[in-house]
């Protein structure tokens, strides 16, 4: 296999005057800025090459060529792995919080991808060199179910059914206030947070599209416990709709102030659910990850709160 990849994206109205190399940073996710010489990268803007300190126009199509030069610093890993279903052609695993799933700029090691290619051998045969086996991601503090592939064959057949949407995710959060209604949805664009490179945030023109249904499970004197829905899976959806709503997700260190209450808890972000077809077969199957401790914990918490609110909203 070549030692360069390409990739290459699209600039969206609100990156008019963005310089390309903050583009190809923030907006492709390939490295940092300060990576871009490592890498060997050559970039160009509408078939001609420019500088990094570019600036972008709505429309300008953005190719970038890089060596890839962390290839041969990715190797298996013998890392525990919560294995939920595992066949011929995938392995469906509940990841744990902190673990990030591939490896990326600041952690090159200790990831999921990397377990995976100890766990099966030659994992990484015709597959992405970086993330084996990966079809879909899930951030390092969110916890949950996460499908992955034995094959390129299976990887793809996977990676259709997330590009077409044609598959079903439900996560739980812990969240602080209460949603306007008792189930609803949030559709807004989803786009990068100009005052933090690291967010993102909902805007009402321009960005990527965004939907997700949510539905509150159980209130609390200050807080829910939700049921989301994402219809699309744009980066950190979740966390930007619950903090539109004016109900950020608990322990979020992006999205949500520390609370008086509950610190050090790590996200209360969970992939509880995933319905999908399986290659090979193409029967569709539901995999579940069970409800981790740490929301229990949290759970038990609020209902001995003052004035929390009893039963459960269940979904009709």
């Amino acid at each position: 296999m070549s030692d360069h990849q390409e990739a290459q994206a699209t600039a969206g109205q609100n990156h008019a005057g963005v310089r390309v190399d903050r583009f190809v940073a923030d907006e492709m996710e390939l490295f940092s800025r300060s990576q871009l010489r490592h890498h060997g990268v050559t970039i160009t803007v509408n078939g001609k090459i420019v500088k990094p300190s570019r600036l972008l126009q709505s429309g300008d199509l953005v190719h970038v060529t890089y060596r890839n030069t962390v290839e041969a610093s990715i190797e298996p890993e013998a890392i525990d792995l919560d294995i939920l279903y595992e066949d011929d052609d995938v392995v469906v695993v509940n990841k744990a919080q902190g673990m990030v799933v591939h490896p990326a700029a600041g952690n090159w090691s200790g990831t999921l991808a990397q377990g995976l290619m100890h766990h099966v051998n030659g994992l990484a045969d015709g597959s992405d060199s970086i993330r084996p086996g990966i079809v879909h991601r899930l951030d390092k503090d969110t916890s949950g179910v996460l499908i992955t592939a034995k094959t390129a064959e299976s990887q793809e057949y996977l990676s259709q059914q997330f590009r077409g949407r044609s598959l079903e995710k439900l996560y739980l959060a812990i969240v602080r206030g209460t949603p306007p209604r008792s189930k609803g949805e949030i559709a807004t664009g989803i786009a990068r947070d100009p005052k933090n490179r690291k967010r993102f945030t909902a805007v009402a023109q321009g960005g990527k599209s965004a939907v997700t249904e949510y539905r509150v499970l159980k209130r609390f004197a200050g807080y829910s416990f939700l049921a989301l829905h994402p219809l699309t899976g744009r980066t950190h959806q979740l966390r930007v709709h619950t903090r539109h709503v004016r109900c950020p997700i608990l322990g979020d260190p992006l999205y949500a102030r520390s609370d008086r209450l509950f610190s050090n808890i790590g996200l209360m972000l969970h992939a509880y659910r995933l319905t999908i077809r399986l290659p090979g077969s193409g029967k569709e199957q539901t995999f579940v990850a069970p409800l981790p401790e740490r929301f229990r914990q949290v759970l038990r918490a609020l209902a001995d709160l003052p004035s929390a609110a009893s039963g459960v909203q269940r979904q009709r």
